[in-house]
């Protein structure tokens, strides 16, 4: 079956929902680890169940490059070959037209770039994004679109977000996969009218679900926070909205303040694997030497794997070792820390508690020593 979201209750634009899967129902709004090669780095399945994990993402991109959509599709499906009980998010490879694409590569058909892994020159078009997400059989496939840099003039974003939305319709032409959901990709850039034209037409669509693209993508907080404002107003409200690469824990707040129901980032494993953790009081570096005999959990009453049974000071000997465990142990932690704050936002919303919990949050989070 494709995905269906009922909305429980708002504060203000802040959403208590359901998203309805072929694996269960959850609630939101909700953090999603991403899981790049069909793998949440370090982590197994298990782990991630233990963490309260819901949907994760693989990435479209990587996996036509390795393994190839073929062996994922003999395999039974991304489900099946990774073993993931759950939901399974596949973005559209139009991220990495952002980051190895160059702009006279672009063209109207579809991007032309190397390959990260061995510079073979490869073609990317809407139609085969989707044609690959299919034979994932992921449960929520993403429309192919260009991720506008920041900054960008005003002619260029317009195009391309003109391009984007025949993009969109190109791809939900040819999408055939009829259990895999399929949501539109709203951009724009920073332009007000430009995000309200591509909500608009992108809505007009008709899509499963809508995400807002283009943000985090170098630009200013307060910048970033408008985009997400000047998009979210022409989305729907039977329909969950999805902001794509924001795993900043004060990110969340603010966007489930504007009406967000679901969140992604790497942000989470990639700190963990350069010795970092969030906390309660901000993020901390554990390679730092006033560690070294720290015997406390990174938080003490935190409910992770790795806060229940490892101190900071052993963690740290991992990292400054080099040993895998300590990313893997910072990783299960910090991915339970986003999943948690949004358990806590959800309960928040129940109890028309949110912007108390909000300003309480930023508070202690700012308070780093």
């Amino acid at each position: 079956m494709k995905i269906k979201y009922e909305l429980i209750k708002n504060v203000g634009k802040a959403r208590l929902g359901k998203l309805k899967t072929n694996y269960g129902t959850f609630d939101t709004p909700m953090f999603m680890p991403v899981g790049t090669l069909a793998n949440v780095k370090t982590l197994t399945p298990e782990e991630l169940y233990n963490m309260n994990s819901a949907v994760i993402l693989s990435n479209t991109y990587h996996l036509w490059l390795r393994p190839g959509e073929d062996i994922v599709d003999k395999a039974g499906g991304l489900h099946k070959f990774m073993n993931y009980n759950g939901p399974i998010l596949t973005d559209s490879g139009g991220f990495q037209v952002f980051s190895l694409a160059k702009k006279k590569d672009i063209t109207e058909e579809g991007v032309y770039f190397k390959s990260h892994l061995d510079g073979k020159r490869l073609f990317l078009t809407p139609e085969l994004s989707i044609q690959i997400q299919n034979k994932l059989d992921s449960d929520i496939a993403m429309s192919f679109d260009e991720c506008i840099p920041y900054p960008a003039t005003y002619e260029y974003a317009k195009q391309s977000t003109e391009r984007t939305i025949r993009w969109a319709k190109r791809g939900k032409d040819v999408h055939s996969n009829l259990r895999q959901s399929l949501f539109g990709i709203v951009q724009g850039g920073e332009y007000e009218d430009l995000r309200k034209y591509s909500a608009e037409e992108t809505v007009k669509l008709d899509f499963d679900g809508y995400a807002i693209g283009g943000t985090s993508v170098g630009e200013d907080k307060d910048t970033m926070y408008k985009m997400i404002d000047y998009a979210i107003k022409y989305l729907p409200l039977d329909k969950p909205r999805y902001l794509m690469g924001v795993g900043e824990p004060i990110d969340l707040l603010e966007g489930v303040e504007r009406g967000i129901d679901m969140f992604d980032c790497v942000l989470p494993t990639r700190l963990a694997r350069h010795g970092n953790a969030f906390t309660r009081k901000g993020r901390i570096n554990l390679k730092n030497l006033k560690y070294k005999e720290d015997f406390t959990p990174i938080e003490d009453n935190c409910d992770c794997y790795t806060c229940k049974n490892y101190t900071k000071a052993y963690i740290r000997h991992l990292i400054t070792c080099e040993e895998m465990l300590g990313g893997r142990l910072l990783s299960i932690h910090n991915i339970r820390f986003l999943i948690k704050e949004m358990e806590e936002i959800r309960e928040s919303i129940k109890n028309d508690k949110f912007l108390e919990y909000k300003e309480e949050f930023i508070k202690q989070y700012k308070n780093n020593d």
